[in-house]
């Protein structure tokens, strides 16, 4: 029977003589979140010579188990042992779920085996470890030893049975789980139709996480519940997660930080600027932007919406800032392109101490490789390769990724010919270097030595195919390789139809292309319409030409690039009137063109151009010296003209 807690400061610790009372000051501790207070209080009661009785080692043991401390696990298990309830199952439990959240599987399983008496918890608490460790087989087949036992599963039971077909990601096996759950009668607790609904979102199933939130009754929805939900939505329909955000609000719920990271991580295109900072406004209301897992959100949520001064703003106002505020920020440079500053921050981030972890130097490979920085890349490699990344697989792939951007594509071989394990995206990642850098025959051949390694492709790999067949203008093995996906289980995606299309198209087939782009199973995108409508200039082909462009300005509206190719196929027709009618439609939706960009490297310093810039800092001496080299050239010229009239 438990005894009412007692503020920690009122009794003096020597004077206190009954197990209930010291086991009342642990629970206080404990549910301060003060674990180390807990196990120091359990020392004193232990040198007060108080016994402990069954109820003090679960809260000892769930102290160590927050702590996540195997050596403070092995001595309350000593003591334990030593107890003569060392044989209570309640104990045990405890004991296991310690041990589990030490990451000590290991030592769990074999206390559990050694039960002489078991429960729905200590099965419940094995299963969960094992759910959590992703060993799916070997749950199914405790889950069945735990049935043949006698033993009714109850709500954490279904829960533990969800995550662990969770990272199988097979919506099949979920819905047998859920059906599973109805059967026993769980589908009433709120806990497990939250797990539902998350897992539901997990598996891109959003209309039965929808199904699964309808059906809980309103009166037990919590906040937790509407956080699933929005959460589903985020991942998969970024728009829609808003929608229900403001149904939630509207049904009195306050949303917590869960929410605000969910919203956040749905805000990743520069569409949703506006959307990210109406969340980060509402963060501010509640409070939650003072904590740091939303200010890392927000960081990253601004650089992915290219708004790197907002986020560079939160960054250096941040007081307190952790690995991942650094990574966030110099991930946000890179993928921006500026490389320089990205070094600089990291350079300032060692620096300050922070030592970078694989995300960081990955941040940074993928920034060269988007420059094209070829010699910033060596030094990553070389702080990658003697600070602990020497063999990690994922580092050695975006390595040869990079290696493949900037034009070495045999740095990248020999990076892939060396790596002791070759993982089905290495493999992927060289077939697109040499596909990218119009080795096209080597990227062919690679893909066949994988597949009679037996090796499964996957839809990236036959994209990266399908992508060098492209380049080459390959037909036959184009559609060789588009056909042959469905051996392999894997739908043609909109990048492949994209790349048969624009094969079709170069080979000047255009009424195939389109006949194909007609029959897609999926709805074809702006990529597709666009690979079509080049074509059509390259062949100026007026009447496809047109078909094609208004598919795709009704998707693009506001892009230039669509009239830019119409404009041109006009002309090269002749079609004046169609030239001025493209420029009329222009300027009625103001639809400007950018100009081009060129980038160099100067001093390993990126600079970028584009036509007529005025602003580099040398310009005048710059504009100086291109005027006198036109001079000259346009003299060269003049002298060659004389020289092959005289002749």
């Amino acid at each position: 029977m438990s005894t009412p807690s007692i503020p920690l400061q009122l009794t003096p610790l020597t004077k206190i003589s009954t197990v209930g009372t010291w086991n009342s000051l642990i629970r206080e501790a404990l549910n301060r979140n003060n674990p180390r207070k807990s196990l120091f209080l359990f020392r004193q009661m232990k040198q007060n010579g108080v016994e402990p009785n069954n109820l003090t080692f679960p809260f000892v043991a769930k102290a160590c188990a927050k702590l996540s401390n195997l050596n403070y696990s092995q001595i309350i298990h000593t003591h334990i042992v030593k107890s003569p309830i060392w044989s209570d199952i309640f104990v045990q439990t405890a004991t296991i779920d310690m041990y589990l959240k030490c990451d000590r599987f290991d030592y769990a399983y074999d206390l559990f085996e050694k039960m002489p008496e078991r429960d729905v918890a200590s099965w419940n608490a094995i299963l969960v470890g094992i759910a959590q460790l992703h060993f799916p087989f070997r749950f199914s087949c405790l889950f069945r030893e735990m049935r043949f036992g006698g033993i009714k599963p109850d709500s954490i039971t279904v829960m533990a049975l969800t995550h662990s077909v969770l990272h199988t990601k097979n919506l099949e096996l979920m819905k047998s789980v859920h059906s599973f759950g109805f059967r026993i009668g769980t589908d009433a607790d709120v806990s497990v139709a939250n797990t539902w609904i998350s897992a539901y979102g997990k598996c891109g199933d959003l209309v039965s996480a929808k199904m699964v939130f309808d059906e809980i009754d309103t009166e037990l929805r919590t906040v937790i519940s509407w956080n699933c939900l929005i959460a589903a939505y985020a991942n998969c329909e970024k728009v829609n997660a808003f929608r229900f955000y403001q149904l939630m609000l509207h049904d009195g719920f306050k949303p917590d930080i869960s929410t605000i990271l969910s919203l956040l991580s749905s805000c990743v295109q520069p569409v949703t600027l506006f959307r990210g900072r109406s969340v980060h406004a509402h963060a501010i209301q509640l409070g939650s932007d003072l904590d740091v897992a939303v200010l890392n959100t927000l960081i990253s949520m601004y650089s992915k919406c290219r708004d790197t001064d907002s986020a560079r703003f939160i960054f250096d106002g941040m007081s307190v800032r952790t690995c991942v505020s650094w990574t966030a920020m110099i991930s946000g440079y890179a993928e921006k392109g500026d490389l320089d500053e990205a070094m600089d921050l990291f350079r300032a981030m060692e620096a300050a101490g922070e030592k970078p972890d694989l995300v960081t130097v990955l941040s940074l490979v993928s920034g060269c490789g988007l420059s094209g920085s070829l010699e910033h890349g060596r030094w990553i490699e070389g702080y990658a390769r003697s600070n602990g990344f020497k063999d990690n697989v994922i580092l050695s792939n975006a390595l040869i990724d990079m290696y493949a951007k900037c034009g070495n594509i045999y740095d990248a071989r020999d990076l892939f010919n060396a790596m002791p394990e070759r993982t089905i995206v290495s493999w992927t990642t060289m077939i697109a270097g040499y596909a990218l850098n119009g080795y096209v025959m080597e990227a062919l051949n690679l893909f066949s030595v994988m597949i009679d390694l037996g090796l499964k492709p996957n839809h990236i790999t036959f994209l990266a195919v399908l992508q060098a067949c492209s380049h080459a203008g390959f037909l036959e093995q184009g559609w060789e390789c588009f056909n042959v996906m469905k051996k392999y289980n894997v739908s043609p995606g909109l990048d492949h139809y994209s790349c048969m299309v624009d094969l079709l198209a170069r080979r000047g087939k255009l009424k195939e292309a389109l006949e194909l782009v007609k029959n897609m199973v999926v709805i074809p995108d702006a990529a597709i319409w666009g690979a079509l409508l080049s074509a059509c200039k390259i062949y100026r082909n007026v009447e496809i030409g047109e078909y094609v462009a208004r598919h795709l300005l009704e998707l693009e509206p506001q892009v230039a690039a669509p009239y830019v190719e119409m404009a041109n196929i006009y002309a090269s027709a002749g079609r004046w009137d169609g030239v001025a009618k493209i420029r009329s439609m222009m300027k009625h939706n103001m639809v400007r063109k950018n100009p081009g960009q060129s980038l160099i490297q100067i001093n390993a310093k990126n600079c970028a151009f584009t036509v007529e810039d005025r602003d580099h800092p040398e310009g005048v001496l710059i504009y100086a010296v291109l005027d006198g080299l036109s001079l000259l050239s346009k003299d060269t010229l003049v002298e060659h003209l004389n020289y092959q009239t005289v002749s």
